[in-house]
């Protein structure tokens, strides 16, 4: 079963195209106008083997939020769309990434059930001259509960003793370590390949 997805949302701030293949290669083509949010987005593509268009037109004479929030609203939606009903998935998926001297767990639950944790210590304002570091977060709640899936993101290390963090590193490792455990969550399993991975029998 092809497991794709196209997604487009429009409101008065941006214009959002999202197009994604969870069986992919990891390839990206990505554009939204902020330059370490397309850094990200490659990750996911890369590290979590899905192929991925994202073209976003936003309001960034304003600033980067609306841009960023609703490029992740349509990415969520269009996780959502491409999961399908989840049968012969695994569901859960984790993985533990280091970037350096950083150190990131992510955990995902394809529960139909949205919810978001997120520890990360605080960070330089932005990164490059657009990307505020305070929308980490955002993304992250914003997929998350557009998606329909738990999400869990620590940064359990986020620099050397005496040091201060590396905002770029801090980031990235938590972009690699969703994408690893989604790739893992959303992989099928091969012992129940027509079962939907729940004792309610729906997701």
């Amino acid at each position: 079963m092809s497991r794709v997805a196209r997604v487009e949302r429009a409101t008065g701030e941006t214009k959002v195209l999202v197009e994604l293949d969870l069986d992919g290669t990891g390839t990206a083509d990505v554009s939204t106008g902020v330059g370490f949010f397309d850094h990200m987005l490659g990750q996911i593509a890369r590290h979590g083997a899905v192929d991925l268009r994202v073209q976003t037109v936003g309001d960034l004479e304003v600033d980067a939020h609306h841009t960023i929030e609703d490029t992740a609203l349509a990415l969520g939606a269009a996780l959502a769309e491409a999961l399908g009903d989840k049968k012969g998935l695994r569901r859960f998926g984790s993985a533990l990434i280091p970037l350096d001297e950083v150190l990131v767990r992510a955990a995902v639950d394809l529960s139909g059930r949205p919810y978001v944790v997120h520890d990360e210590p605080p960070l330089a304002p932005t990164i490059g001259p657009v990307y505020p570091t305070s929308m980490t977060r955002h993304i992250w709640e914003s997929l998350g509960h557009s998606a329909r899936i738990t999400l869990h993101v620590s940064v359990l290390r986020a620099a050397r003793p005496g040091t201060r963090p590396d905002a770029h590193h801090v980031v990235e490792a938590q972009f690699k370590a969703f994408a690893r455990a989604l790739r893992e969550a959303a992989s099928p399993d091969p012992r129940f390949s027509d079962v939907v991975p729940s004792t309610k029998g729906v997701l």
